[in-house]
């Protein structure tokens, strides 16, 4: 396997990754993570050295996706933690000082 096989899989499983958050599909995204770090640990294997265009353009497009999901992961921890506010009658801040929380 060259290193430009190896991005290519990293890109896919990023792309599986983020049909599996926009679908809320757990089991999906948790394949899609395995897959991808497999990929990741056969690129690291291949070792380092001067990376030509292509294969430049490659690692930023992974650099993008992996943007991407890390933009997903935020929102939906974002969207749990008010979801908990609501449920628990906590509302605001949830990082506040402790001493600064209303408590129902």
């Amino acid at each position: 396997m060259t290193r430009r096989d190896a991005l290519i899989r990293v890109i896919e499983a990023l792309h599986q990754e983020i049909a599996a958050l926009r679908a809320n599909d757990v089991a999906g995204l948790e394949r899609a993570t395995q897959t991808k770090l497999v990929a990741i640990e056969e690129l690291s294997t291949l070792g380092t050295g001067p990376a030509g265009p292509d294969l430049r353009e490659l690692a930023d497009e992974a650099d993008r996706l992996n943007e991407t999901c890390r933009i997903y992961v935020n929102l939906m921890a974002a969207n749990v933690r008010r979801r908990l506010q609501t449920l628990t009658g906590q509302f605001g801040n949830s990082y506040a000082a402790q001493g600064m929380r209303a408590y129902a």
